[in-house]
């Protein structure tokens, strides 16, 4: 039996889950996953979490 695929959006590290939508933990966003940054954006940034544009997400 083979293993599941990795539950991790390739456009970020480390690991951001594929969900509908996700958010930095402790911001104003409703989910409904969440992640604690610093996170490097390595591609693009389908859940907007890069508010600044620098290429780090949720560094706050």
């Amino acid at each position: 039996m083979a293993k599941p695929a990795s539950n991790c959006n390739p456009n970020y590290s480390p690991c951001v889950p594929n969900a509908s939508d996700v958010d930095c933990a402790g911001g104003s966003g409703n989910g409904p996953a969440y992640v604690k940054g610093p996170i490097r954006i390595i591609g693009s940034d389908p859940y907007g979490l890069d508010a600044d544009g620098d290429g780090i997400a949720c560094e706050k």
